[in-house]
Order: C-alpha cells, then structure tokens, then sequence
C-alpha cells in the first residue's frame, strides 16, 4: 500500500486532506520531510547514496537520513522511523536536536513537482560505525563517513541533494 501523507498549506499547516505519495506529487501540493544528519563526536558526517532506482536525484549523495513524513505522524516520529528503515539505527526522541525549517518547489517532472517544507535535525552520536548499518536498499546504495574536508568535497563535486539551507547549518556545526 502506498504511503499516506498529510497536504499542507504554504505555512505548514494540515490542510484537512490525506493523499497518496504519487498524488501529492502529481498535483504538486505542500507536504513535510524530515531531514537527519548523523555527526559524530570527531566532526564526521554519515552520508548516503540514494538509490539507482529512485526517481529524484538517484545516486546523489544526501545527509544520513531523508523521507516523507507519513499522515498522522510529528516530524520528530518520521525522523525516528525514517532512521531506523534507512539506515537501521534505532534513535530515541530526545537524541534528535532540530536545526532548522525550510520550504521548496522543485519540478522534477511533467507530472512530479515537489512541494516540501524540510524538517532537519541533527544526532550526535560518539562514534558512527557503519558496519552496524543496514540499510533499505530500495533507498539506499550505500553510507560512508565524510569528515569536513570530504563533506566540502562533495558539495563543491555538486553529487549531492540540493539542501543548502541546511548545509550551512551542518558546516557551522562541524566547525
């Protein structure tokens, strides 16, 4: 069964529908993601690569963690599930530290425009071990850990999600 999702008006309210995944999209309305930067005590970052067979920006580099924000669900009980699915690290409420809030439209498509307003947070974790990952291979190609030398790289290599807003807060953070 595709995933519910709540539509939102411009300043992130629930504007009293829930539709599919594909029909928000399709009709290009206003919809919540949750964004999750995993950061360890030594100023590194868990990456992903999305998936080859994603839709939007397939093999692009992103943050630890990135996905819709189910109907019924706070952005903080997306971020938990989505970390858990993706990348199979279990994160209690109180771990996630919100950074910031943020709204785009992106046409990807004749018929797929991306109405989002991000939700991104950040984790702190003392050491990330990726050998404890598991990720969900229908999104996720693979995970590295970048410290901020290589973070730099790959933004200035453009191979990653577009997230700017939040890239500056993560790039202040690291610092």
């Amino acid at each position: 069964m595709e995933e519910l999702i709540d539509v939102l008006d411009e300043k992130g309210n629930k504007a009293g529908e829930i539709l599919t995944r594909k029909q928000i999209h399709e009709r290009g309305l206003w919809h919540k993601i949750v964004v999750v930067a995993i950061i360890d005590k030594n100023g590194k970052i868990l990456m992903q690569q999305r998936s080859k067979n994603k839709t939007k920006n397939p093999l692009k580099w992103d943050v630890s963690v990135a996905g819709h924000v189910s109907s019924g669900q706070t952005s903080i009980e997306a971020a938990i599930r989505e970390t858990s699915e993706e990348i199979g690290i279990d994160v209690k409420e109180e771990e996630l530290k919100y950074v910031i809030t943020y709204k785009e439209i992106v046409k990807v498509e004749e018929n797929y425009i991306d109405s989002q307003i991000y939700d991104c947070y950040i984790i702190e974790k003392e050491r990330i071990d990726i050998s404890n990952i598991k990720i969900q291979e229908s999104e996720v190609e693979q995970v590295k850990v970048c410290n901020l030398e290589e973070f730099n790289e790959i933004l200035k290599n453009k191979n990653i999600m577009n997230r700017v807003e939040l890239y500056k807060e993560i790039i202040k953070y690291l610092k």
